[in-house]
């Protein structure tokens, strides 16, 4: 095939007469490209004979929001062709629009194009027959199915997510999406299955360009707040706002006007962004950012996607049949790992949340409850138990001679007596008893649904665990002791005062000769256990 051009827009019949051949200009590949929205002619002249035996079909592939008229030879007529509005054809996928050559193409015949370009970008002609359209309409409608359900997959899971937990994160990924894919359907002729969008892109390239503008902006805002960009790399978010404005701008001259060079710019001002999202994962990835490695790992294929869609739209190359597919599964697959990225963050903050809780609540050198821990449970306790009417006991121990151990043998040999004395008692207890570490050498250990003479049982078990052979700390034998006091909770009786009478039974205990157990009743104030 020999593809011309005619740079002007003459009266139909004369072009068809043949009055303008001589200054139809070839050009040098197959790709109609024009930069103009007024219309113009092509000829599309076949250089050998074309069965109609084959069912031969004129193909236009990647047509976008072109509207073409189409002259086959002795047709006084043209056949409308268009992916939205006037010349829409049904029958044929949207990835070209499709004219029979029912009586073949001889060679030296033409077919004439008038074409209104609403985009720059490049459409490519070919002769095809009617079995390989087939073939290739059921793979580009497999295509663009997978790749469409999985960005509307995904933007349903991103709302969901922030409707779910309120993170913002997942809203702006979500807006990201949703406007790639209503620029993909406006672009790629889905829209027109789609009532109200058919009819907002069926007159001119503005819905499309629109919603490709807004999703490079929300698209730039998830980026930045996914990398903390304000707070890691300040120089950075100040240029990506300098794209974001005449992203804007951009969009402000849009709404005036469909011009191809505002498509030129605002790919350019995209191709921009992107360098600058992907200098700052390189960074990040540089300073081992987690999240850094899966923007590059989503971004990179987009990056270099969209330098060769300005390179095409530039005319520096043609227009290659899996570009129309590779920019659409560029979204869907940044989107998915981005997706996959953003719950990887959250798993990690999760993560970071539990250890500084654990860390709040779990003493390091003993492995008991912190003070302000064991003080909620307690309380958690004494309501539970007061609601439900059953016992509940609270043992409240110290070491003996603690001060002394730290004074002779240093604070390294107190830290290791403190560590196995909690060790040895907290082995005593139930798995549902609590065990704290209310400060310094003192132990609280809360006994839920036991009565004081239990409870007296189980501190003189706690009594003998530690007292019945030395401690061995750097090899050394250090002989340790306890001292106890039990009280059970009364009716009516708070937390507070709880502890208050186990620390009275304590402190009896250590008054009468320390490692014994002291318990404290309602109608004795001391109940001594040898």
């Amino acid at each position: 095939m020999q593809l011309s051009r005619l740079g002007a827009d003459p009266l139909p019949v004369q072009v068809i007469a043949g009055d303008f051949d001589d200054r139809f200009v070839p050009v040098s590949d197959l790709s109609v490209r024009e930069r103009e929205r007024a219309p113009r002619w092509w000829r599309l002249t076949a250089t050998r004979d074309r069965s109609a035996a084959d069912q031969p079909q004129l193909v236009l592939r990647s047509p976008h929001l072109n509207r073409v008229e189409v002259w086959l030879p002795n047709s006084p007529l043209p056949v409308p062709r268009a992916l939205l509005g006037n010349g829409a054809d049904r029958t044929a996928s949207t990835r070209a629009l499709v004219v029979p050559l029912s009586h073949g193409l001889a060679a030296g015949e033409s077919v004439y194009l008038r074409v209104q370009s609403l985009t720059p970008l490049p459409m490519t002609a070919s002769i095809e027959p009617l079995a390989v359209v087939h073939a290739k309409d059921m793979t580009h409608v497999a295509w663009r199915t997978a790749v469409l359900t999985t960005m509307v997959v995904l933007t349903i899971l991103g709302f969901g997510f922030w409707a779910g937990i309120g993170e913002r994160s997942y809203l702006m990924l979500s807006l990201t999406l949703l406007a790639q894919l209503l620029y993909l359907i406006c672009y790629g002729g889905e829209a027109r299955s789609i009532p109200f969008l058919a009819m907002l892109v069926s007159d001119d390239a503005r819905a499309g360009r629109m919603f490709g503008l807004i999703a490079v902006l929300a698209s730039n805002a998830f980026m930045a707040h996914y990398l903390s960009l304000r707070q890691t790399q300040p120089r950075l978010m100040r240029l990506l706002m300098v794209c974001n404005i005449s992203i804007v701008l951009l969009m402000l001259v849009t709404l005036a006007t469909v011009a191809p060079l505002v498509a030129v710019a605002a790919n350019l001002v995209l191709l921009i962004g992107y360098g600058i999202v992907m200098a700052a994962g390189a960074i990040g990835a540089l300073r081992r950012q987690r999240e850094a490695y899966f923007l590059l790992l989503s971004w990179a294929p987009m990056f270099v996607l969209t330098g060769l869609r300005f390179a095409g739209l530039l005319g520096w190359w043609g227009n290659p049949e899996w570009m129309d597919y590779a920019f659409p599964v560029g979204f869907a697959m940044g989107g998915l790992v981005l997706m996959i990225g953003l719950s990887d963050k959250l798993q990690q903050l999760r993560r970071d949340r539990d250890q500084a809780s654990r860390q709040a609540t779990y003493d390091a050198l003993t492995g008991a409850m912190t003070r302000p821990a064991i003080e909620a449970r307690l309380k958690a306790a004494v309501e539970s138990a007061h609601k439900s009417r059953r016992p509940l006991s609270v043992v409240f121990f110290d070491v003996d001679h603690f001060k002394r151990i730290n004074d002779e043998h240093g604070h390294r040999v107190g830290d290791q007596t403190l560590r196995i004395i909690s060790l040895r008692t907290r082995n005593r207890l139930r798995t549902y008893d609590l065990f704290g570490r209310y400060g310094g050498d003192e132990i609280l250990v809360v006994l839920p649904d036991t009565q004081l003479r239990e409870a007296l049982g189980v501190a003189e078990n706690l009594r003998s665990s530690v007292n019945c052979r030395p401690l061995s700390i750097d090899g050394k034998l250090l002989a340790s002791s306890l001292s106890l006091g039990v009280a059970e909770l009364m009716p009516e009786e708070t937390a507070e005062h709880l502890l208050e009478r186990a620390d009275a039974a304590l402190y009896a205990s250590k008054s009468a000769g320390r490692d014994r157990v002291t318990g404290h009743s309602a109608s004795r104030a001391q109940e001594l256990v040898h």
